[in-house]
């Protein structure tokens, strides 16, 4: 029986998103088949079907769960009092650069990685509008210096980039 959270389809949906991302680290998201994916499993076209509807829905389905371990990183940070999360933040991306680049890499650069407002929490703590264009835009900045980043290999330290940031945030 497949039931939606047993053990079994649970593994094999980890071992398809397992094919999938490691796919992703060298061919783009329209080169990789269904066919790829179940050859580097070792599942049935039944078993990835019964799971996604195709590619573009794994891919979906894969930036979501990428997306709530991001926001479970920092559920409990506090954006206007605490500094300490830039460092937080850039020691997990050197740590896992594959889930980053793997995030960037499914072409979803009209979202955002980095969610420093929720607009229901901008609400309760009376957020101004010009303040909103600000975090976008401050949002919007901080992802493309983690692409810069990553692309170079994160070569330099978090300490380093998280003085990068404060550096370039400075009297803002």
């Amino acid at each position: 029986m497949n039931v939606k959270n047993n053990r079994r389809r649970r593994e094999s949906q980890e071992k398809i998103e397992k094919a999938f991302i490691e796919q992703l680290q060298h061919r783009e998201i329209g080169e990789i088949t269904v066919s790829d994916l179940i050859k580097l499993t070792g599942l049935n076209r039944s078993t990835f079907y019964a799971n996604y509807i195709d590619i573009f829905d794994l891919a979906d389905k894969t930036r979501e769960k990428l997306e709530r371990e991001f926001s479970n990183l920092f559920a409990d940070y506090d954006y206007f009092n605490e500094h300490s999360g830039a460092l937080k933040m850039f020691t997990h991306i050197r740590e896992n650069q594959i889930f980053y680049k793997t995030y960037f890499k499914l072409c979803y650069d009209d979202r955002h990685l980095v969610t420093v407002c929720d607009p229901r929490r901008a609400e309760q703590e009376k957020v101004s509008d010009h303040l909103r264009y600000h975090i976008e835009f401050f949002r919007n900045g901080l992802n493309a210096i983690i692409k810069l980043w990553l692309a170079g290999g994160c070569k330099e330290s978090p300490e380093e980039m998280a003085d990068i940031l404060k550096q370039e945030y400075r009297g803002r």
